[in-house]
């Protein structure tokens, strides 16, 4: 499925939602590793009002960020809820005007470009595993033992102690 392909990837994903993100819309947003709104933008899963549930890992994912009462209240509802609440509950990482949105995503990406994609690829397997039923800690422990004989290991440490930027 398209979402899980987007919340597995080796890089980040980042949602600019500005406007509606109403079910399936929400569901896409919901498989980003990070998600940023607009002060206007409105999020819910309306699928109970049309008699069905969210099919794109919504159920899931949905609890995973808001926990298991406001998703179940999102839900049951099938109603929105505003930027301010969804970053309140953590549906998203941070709120910005709508005219600065889009710059605020490209300053992220900007941020996360400069970090290794071996090690973030391996943050997102890590942080998978805890989520989606797999042995989080174990995951952990492989990934980070596996680091330390990367290229992109000894890059970052002889960087660091050259004090310069890393190549990546």
């Amino acid at each position: 499925m398209l979402f899980n392909r987007i919340a597995q990837a080796r890089k980040p994903y980042i949602a600019a939602i500005n406007g509606f993100a109403l079910g399936g819309g929400l569901e896409l947003a919901m498989a980003c590793h990070v998600r940023l709104a607009s002060s206007s933008a409105r999020m819910g899963l309306p699928e109970a009002s049309l008699g069905v549930i969210p099919g794109y890992g919504g159920t899931q994912r949905l609890v995973q960020l808001v926990g298991k009462g406001r998703a179940l209240e999102m839900m049951f509802s099938a109603s929105m809820i505003d930027a301010a609440k969804a970053e309140a509950w953590g549906l998203v990482n941070a709120v910005h005007e709508p005219d600065q949105l889009l710059e605020a995503a490209e300053a992220m990406a900007r941020q996360f470009i400069k970090a290794s994609g071996d090690a973030q690829a391996a943050i997102i397997r890590t942080v998978n595993a805890a989520t989606e039923g797999g042995s989080g800690f174990a995951t952990e422990i492989e990934e980070f033992g596996t680091r330390f004989a990367t290229a992109e290991f000894t890059e970052g440490t002889t960087a660091f102690l050259e004090k310069r930027k890393p190549s990546f």
